[in-house]
């Protein structure tokens, strides 16, 4: 099992910055891939960037270019630089590790991004 526990959420003004980072503890060296979420009021959930174990990423299309995944494995935690923040950026995110085919969420931080 794993636990997950998202930080760094806030507030900021379009065009700033924010980084959230995810914390991992339990059984880290089982996960497989560690993925950000965000869900927007109303809206469905969506992967927004992914780092797999390999250092493989990935990253939805309307974040690419702002956003950065990162890890540091000697702290378990998994970063997300986000830059350039757009109004539409705005929404709970949320830190899944995944072991095999079954995810672990965290309970999720908040952005706000205001014009």
């Amino acid at each position: 099992q794993v636990q997950p526990v998202e930080s760094g959420g806030g507030s900021v003004q379009a065009g700033g910055s924010l980084r959230l980072s995810c914390a991992a503890s339990g059984s880290t060296d089982r996960i497989n891939v560690i993925a950000w979420h965000r869900q927007a009021p109303g809206k469905q959930r969506e992967l927004v960037a992914s780092i797999s174990s390999t250092d493989s990423t990935n990253y939805a299309d309307s974040v690419k270019g702002r956003f950065t995944i990162s890890r540091d494995n000697a702290k378990n935690t998994v970063y997300l630089q986000m830059n350039s923040l757009k109004p539409d950026d705005t929404a709970v995110y949320y830190c899944a590790a995944r072991i095999v085919f079954r995810p672990y969420w965290g309970q999720g931080t908040q952005v706000i991004v205001s014009s």
